[in-house]
């Protein structure tokens, strides 16, 4: 899911934004440039396990929407159970539910940590551009409420991770797949298969199960041929997931004890 963004960003922020974004997708260049000036835009790299903000701090509001455009994923995470509840890649955007635009206003909850889980590069678009295309750009506004409409799916497809390991992991991917797929991100083509950078750590905090379970759990998917093996040994790819089979993954989505015949444990 990683792009070039260095080579892209060379030509300029505002046509990254359209080409790479999917909430700006929806303007052309020059809608863009006669709503914002492009100098108030502020690229930057944010480093791993490095916290960017804590949202939902009372009375507290973020300057800037963050779109992604290369490497991440960025998480939210919740304490004191350290579960993640958010994975934002290349394409999205994350900080909406932050910002007093919109749903943002009413989407409050407790406060978690944001955080980069792996160097992510990002464009920062000001508060007041982000409030400007809000009241004047109607598909703008509704892909930016889709924004929150997929927050709360993946929350939903989280709170329906059982104990169950196989269950919980493909509840996770299913989650995962339902929003690029919805932001347009995947699959690329002709393809019908989706590929996640997806470390097994951000998988246990995920769907709270141990390493090694989730280890097991990968292994069973990928011989019951729902997953690809990755046989790359290259860092930058060691923790790519391949899902080949997006649609049969919801029987193990739906399935309970006894029902997952590759999974040995009871």
């Amino acid at each position: 899911m990683s792009r070039r963004s260095g080579q892209s960003l060379s030509s300029g922020p505002i046509t990254v934004l359209c080409q790479q974004s999917f909430l700006f997708g929806c303007l052309s260049e020059e809608d863009l440039r006669a709503g914002l000036d492009a100098d108030l835009l502020v690229t930057e790299k944010l480093y791993s396990n490095r916290p960017i903000y804590t949202a939902f701090r009372p009375g507290t509001w973020l300057d800037y929407l963050y779109v992604v455009i290369d490497g991440g994923p960025v998480i939210m995470r919740s304490t004191p159970l350290d579960r993640v509840m958010g994975i934002t890649y290349p394409g999205g955007c994350f900080g909406e539910r932050s910002l007093p635009v919109g749903f943002g206003v009413a989407a409050r909850a407790f406060p978690s940590l944001v955080e980069a889980y792996k160097t992510t590069d990002v464009i920062k678009v000001p508060l007041a551009t982000i409030q400007t295309l809000y009241n004047q750009q109607p598909e703008f506004q509704q892909r930016y409420n889709l924004l929150f409409e997929l927050q709360e799916k993946f929350q939903y497809h989280l709170l329906n991770c059982s104990t169950y390991p196989p269950q919980a992991v493909a509840a996770l991917l299913r989650a995962l797949i339902f929003q690029e797929r919805s932001l347009g991100s995947q699959p690329k083509g002709n393809k019908t298969d989706y590929s996640f950078d997806l470390p097994i750590d951000l998988i246990a905090r995920a769907c709270q199960l141990n390493h090694r379970t989730v280890e097991q759990v990968l292994k069973g998917l990928t011989r019951a041929a729902y997953l690809k093996a990755n046989k790359n040994t290259d860092h930058t790819t060691a923790d790519q997931v391949q899902v080949i089979d997006p649609e049969g993954l919801k029987e193990v989505y739906g399935a309970t004890r006894d029902k997952v015949t590759w999974w040995p444990l009871k």
